[in-house]
């Protein structure tokens, strides 16, 4: 049998505004920008196979080759991948000879990886 799911400990049982704590965080808000940014950001974390290359690059630097052996993809796929994480500036690159390396482009990167893992392994 459906029953109707009840959303009423969702919202408040009046409609009352509290003005002090709606201009305290309006004055704090980061611009519309800088959010449109961040969830953009956001969305590159969104995608299984770029979580498994950044998670690789966690732990070593390494080429596509590398990538594409450690997560069972082709050099395309990887490629493909990295080039979206390189446009967000999580990854960066260093060439040495005819091999290019890929590590990650800061310790935030790890650090998010991190806190993510922490979160959902509570």
């Amino acid at each position: 049998m459906y029953q109707k799911k009840d959303n009423s400990d969702l919202q408040c049982d009046s409609l009352q505004v509290h003005p002090d704590i709606v201009k305290s965080v309006k004055n704090d808000m980061a611009d519309d920008e800088i959010l449109y940014d961040l969830a953009e950001f956001y969305k590159v974390f969104a995608d299984s196979t770029r979580i498994k290359i950044l998670y690789a690059l966690s732990k070593s630097e390494m080429c596509v080759c590398d990538i594409g052996q450690i997560l069972s993809v082709s050099q395309s796929a990887v490629s493909h991948q990295l080039r979206v994480l390189k446009q967000m500036k999580l990854v960066k690159y260093r060439r040495e000879g005819k091999s290019i390396f890929y590590s990650l482009s800061d310790s935030h990167i790890e650090q998010i990886l991190n806190m993510g893992i922490e979160h959902i392994c509570e």
